[in-house]
């Protein structure tokens, strides 16, 4: 494979191989046969083993469907205030609507953050002011485990949750409606041991059936 290295302004994409000493173990770990052969990184590869982070050592990955009710919205919001307050790590494809808020809010604090598209990084064009800020303070990262995919897709979204859930300590999944594509991905990493929380809710019944773990609004 022709590996090339691509300069973006001031920002460069570094091909991270499974031969690399920064390929993290828990990947292969996790996804085993469908480990990628590369990762695209943009920002601070550094973030990967959390050697920035001072204040907290877990990384949390945030997950919640396209839709959900209007008090998972408010408690999302919420739990996205408590994790910039207390600095705490995060990792996600901030793609649906209430990911997207999340990430306009933890873009405010001073927390590492690991953003990952469902698609390929070479020509991404619509990073905010506030994103290419922390890329610039070596606060962001950008994660890609695709080349040559321009457009994000519902295709490539599950081996991208799945990446996400694997790098991650603990993983939080704010919402999934029954007989979701994201109820399915939780019934998967669960099998994994990984500690998986969600709101106490009467609308994460499904979640809470599973045995993903009600958070307790405090943070653990």
């Amino acid at each position: 494979m022709n590996i090339p290295r691509i300069r973006k302004v001031t920002q460069i994409i570094h091909p991270i191989t499974q031969k690399d000493t920064n390929f993290p173990a828990s990947i292969g770990t996790y996804l085993k046969a469908d480990t990628p052969e590369v990762i695209w990184a943009r920002g601070n590869i550094d973030l990967l083993s959390h050697k920035s982070n001072s204040s907290k050592d877990d990384l949390w990955a945030l997950f919640c469907s396209s839709k959900c009710p209007a008090e998972i919205i408010l408690k999302t919001h919420d739990l996205a205030q408590e994790f910039k307050e207390v600095g705490v790590s995060t990792i996600s494809g901030f793609h649906s609507p209430i990911e997207k808020e999340c990430l306009r809010v933890l873009l405010r604090g001073s927390q590492p953050i690991i953003l990952s598209p469902a698609r390929s990084i070479e020509k991404m064009q619509w990073l905010s002011s506030d994103c290419q800020k922390r890329l610039s303070e070596d606060r962001l990262l950008i994660l890609s485990i695709f080349e040559n995919e321009p457009q994000q897709s519902v295709l490539l979204a599950r081996p991208r949750n799945l990446f996400v859930a694997a790098l991650a300590s603990k993983i939080f999944i704010a919402h999934a409606a029954e007989d979701s594509k994201t109820l399915e991905f939780t019934q998967t990493i669960l099998k994994w041991g990984k500690p998986v929380f969600t709101f106490d809710s009467s609308s994460n019944k499904a979640l809470i059936q599973l045995g993903v773990k009600p958070y307790s609004e405090v943070l653990p």
